[in-house]
């Protein structure tokens, strides 16, 4: 069990304390007092922003158990953390508010336990109850802790009548509730002629052997002197405080597998001595008696061998193989009820079997009888079929030799129709052969069509392929003619520059003439002219014979081309 199982079960009494009306719902005031101490006792922040926002005043109706617990988990149980609060404050707060509506000891003070003990075994019964709401103990559990109970005591328990009055009060609800269980402590049925004392101080010593805490003397590292401690045990840290109220912490003592417990001998005025050691120190510590010293030291060393294995409590790792152990016993027994009901239904089938089975004998006993008779029937029948036969043999030899007479005339019949029969036959033979020549004329006919429409359409396939060829070697003609046109152009524009480029020139040697300050860079721009004039001359050369765009097409078009060389020809020429 869990933190927030543990303080799910004390929360739900509380909710349930609230719950006047016994609907499931408790009004938002209530809630919000609530939710605010438990803020408190759990040491959370409180957050009032929060609480408000989710128990905002839109709908005034009160609130179920399910619509609480998302406040619940989110902003309460989520930021809870171990050790961080003292659990016993917050058991106390939801026993003051449940105890108040359903705790009803004897008016005349004549209960056997306290109030403090009722809380005390109050928290006993929610560490010992089933996982499950409404919250019960079942019988076993019940049992285990008054056994503990009278143990501390030495008070024998009467099985027998506890047994009786479990089977009472729990059927039909699987266990008993805290109330219940609470009344049948303060009815002194199973205690009687024990004082209050007593039952006080075995219900305190159970209490502290559970919840793993109590008084210890310890001795100081720095000082060396002895200090009553309270001390509290968990899995994988034993913390010591100042008081039992754990207010202030004084330290604690982390528990893992290489830590060990041994038991010291009396001295220093100190006895019922043992000390805890761990990896970087030893504590020493002493108990008020030899039984108490026992029970820490065993509680102890069992802390660390179940954090060794993972596990977080001795007294709930009982509680789990306890359960284990009930199911376990349940699961036996449903199956010897199983078994039972099984040979049950196989008595009572072995017996159905056998009233079938004389029913059978019954059946088969008139059976023979109505086959006897039906025997006779049928051999009276026989004879009567036997005779009836007879005389209808004699009738059909009778028949049979007018037939005789019929037959001689059907073969003669017979042996005209089969003459006929052949004729039909070879004139069938002759019109067969007939079909055949002239299915296979048809067959030729057909493929002579097939051929013809072949060719057809091979021929109009190369009449597309011409009329195609003749396309683009009109649409090469007008592309060339167009370049012919550029290229006219351009020859323009090149002389056009070649005779500025002379005037240039000639105006240089005109400036030579009359600056001779000027003759270098006359002599450069002539050099630089002349370079000019080189270049357009290579570039004119190239234009004057260009590439033809269609020579490398043609080898594509086979012959269909054989008019587009003179047209480049002349082009030729006329670019010359």
């Amino acid at each position: 069990m869990d933190l927030r199982a543990e303080l799910l079960k004390s929360i739900w009494y509380a909710f349930t304390a609230l719950d006047v009306e016994k609907s499931g719902k408790v009004s938002k005031s209530q809630l919000k007092v609530l939710s605010h101490n438990l803020y408190t006792v759990l040491c959370i922040p409180h957050d009032p922003v929060a609480l408000e926002e989710h128990f905002r005043d839109d709908d005034d109706g009160p609130v179920s158990s399910q619509g609480y617990m998302p406040y619940l988990n989110k902003y309460i149980l989520d930021k809870v953390e171990e050790g961080a609060f003292v659990k016993e404050n917050f058991d106390q707060l939801c026993w003051t508010l449940t105890a108040k509506k359903n705790y009803k000891p004897d008016r005349n003070g004549n209960s056997i336990v306290s109030h403090q003990d009722a809380f005390k075994l109050w928290c006993l019964f929610n560490f010992l109850s089933e996982d499950k709401y409404p919250l019960v103990m079942v019988p076993d559990e019940v049992e285990y802790l008054l056994k503990k109970i009278c143990t501390a005591m030495n008070v024998e328990l009467n099985s027998c009548e506890m047994d009786d009055y479990l089977s009472q009060e729990t059927q039909g609800q699987g266990g008993l509730t805290v109330w219940q269980f609470l009344d049948m402590v303060n009815s002194g049925r199973f205690l009687r002629g024990i004082e209050q004392e007593a039952v006080s101080m075995a219900v305190e010593e159970v209490y502290q052997e559970v919840i793993e805490d109590g008084y210890l003397w310890k001795k100081g590292q720095l000082r060396r002197n002895w200090s009553e401690r309270w001390f509290t045990l968990k899995p994988s840290v034993l913390s010591y405080y100042m008081s039992e109220e754990r207010k202030e912490k004084k330290g604690s003592i982390a528990l893992d597998k290489h830590c060990c417990v041994e038991v010291l001998p009396d001295r220093d005025g100190k006895r019922c001595m043992f000390c805890v050691k761990t990896s970087s120190r030893t504590y020493e510590m002493s108990a008020s008696d030899t039984r108490q010293r026992q029970e820490w030291t065993l509680a102890i060393q069992t802390a660390i061998r179940l954090q060794a294995e993972g596990k977080k409590s001795l007294h709930k790792d009982l509680k789990q193989k306890r359960r284990e152990q009930r199911e376990q016993r349940e699961q036996r027994k449903a199956a010897k009820e199983e078994e039972t009901q099984r040979l049950k239904q196989l008595q009572e089938e072995k017996e159905r079997k056998l009233q079938e089975l004389e029913l059978l004998k019954e059946a088969q006993r008139q059976a023979e009888i109505l086959l006897q008779e039906e025997e006779q029937r049928r051999r009276q029948q026989h004879e009567e079929m036997q005779r009836t036969l007879e005389i209808q043999l004699r009738e059909a030899e009778q028949a049979r030799a007018s037939m005789q007479a019929e037959m001689v005339l059907k073969e003669a019949e017979a042996e005209r129709q089969r003459k006929r029969i052949l004729e039909l036959e070879d004139m069938q033979e002759r019109l067969q052969e007939a079909l055949q020549q002239e299915v296979k004329a048809r067959q030729d006919e057909e493929s002579v069509r097939y051929a013809q429409a072949r060719l057809l359409a091979e021929e109009e396939e190369k009449l597309k392929q011409l009329m195609k060829l003749k396309e683009e070697q009109e649409e090469y003609i007008i592309k060339t003619q167009r370049e012919k046109q550029v290229l006219k152009q351009e020859m323009e524009n090149k002389n056009k520059c070649l005779e500025e480029a002379q005037k240039q020139l000639e105006e240089v040697r005109v400036n030579r003439q009359r600056v001779d300050q000027d003759v270098m860079a006359a002599q450069r721009k002539l050099r630089q002219a002349s370079t000019n004039v080189k270049h357009w001359n290579v570039q004119m050369n190239r234009l004057m014979h260009p590439i033809g765009p269609g020579d490398k097409r043609t080898n594509v078009s086979g012959g269909g081309f054989t008019g587009y060389q003179p047209l480049l020809s002349r082009r030729d020429s006329s670019l010359k």
